[in-house]
């Protein structure tokens, strides 16, 4: 498949380039800086691309059968709080530039503040407790709170449309780089429960879960969350 990455020198990013590469998938890695480009890598096309830019979006979803958006608001959590906003002003882009390729499927790389910890209590939705895991767990400040607000916007927006979307939550915790095992737990719209090792997931089982869902696709039109 043809499979294109937002985001594609990010954390999670770089590890969904390389587990497509793996499977013998062909790439288009998309950044905003140029200077983030990195050495040639056999079977990725590097396009310079800013994601709120509806021309440039436009441009490099051409002839892709898979759009993966895991772009982030900058590389450190003060630029990420500051320019949150450009989560969902760049969501709505790809769902707009979408709508003249209905085939094409759109995954996005979300947030776990939206989930639930029982039936329609969201995790953003209980106030302290939730600042804490701010603070305790992710080690962010509760101003963060706006990022993953952001997050909750692009799953809002996703349901809204009719496009071929999937959203992914990895379950509450830090996502940081790690060893690739390829195995992981799926869910819905809740909160993982944990057990031995947590329910958090590193960013190389996040892009293993995301591959397999391209390649056997179960969660069209719907989020799911994954962890251990």
């Amino acid at each position: 498949m043809d499979i294109g990455i937002f985001g594609a020198t990010g954390t999670i990013g770089r590890t969904v380039v390389a587990e497509a590469r793996s499977r013998g998938h062909r790439v288009t890695a998309c950044t905003r800086s140029r200077s983030r480009v990195p050495a040639e890598v056999e079977g990725v096309t590097w396009k310079v691309a800013d994601p709120t830019d509806p021309v440039g979006v436009a441009q490099a979803i051409t002839g892709l059968d898979v759009v993966v958006n895991a772009i982030n608001a900058g590389e450190s959590i003060p630029d990420q709080i500051a320019n949150a906003g450009v989560l969902p002003a760049a969501a709505a882009v790809l769902l707009k530039a979408l709508e003249q390729r209905p085939s094409t499927r759109l995954i996005v790389v979300g947030g776990g503040g939206s989930l639930e910890i029982e039936p329609g209590v969201r995790l953003i939705d209980t106030g302290a407790a939730f600042d804490r895991i701010l603070t305790d767990v992710l080690e962010v400040p509760v101003e963060y709170r706006k990022v993953v607000q952001a997050q909750v916007d692009v799953l809002d927006l996703c349901r809204l449309s009719n496009r071929n979307w999937t959203y992914i939550s990895p379950s509450a915790g830090r996502i940081d780089s790690g060893e690739r095992t390829g195995r992981y737990r799926i869910g819905g719209d809740q909160v993982i429960p944990d057990r031995e090792g947590g329910g958090s997931i590193c960013a190389e089982d996040i892009a293993a879960a995301l591959l397999d869902e391209i390649e056997i696709p179960r969660h069209i039109q719907r989020r799911f969350t994954v962890g251990y």
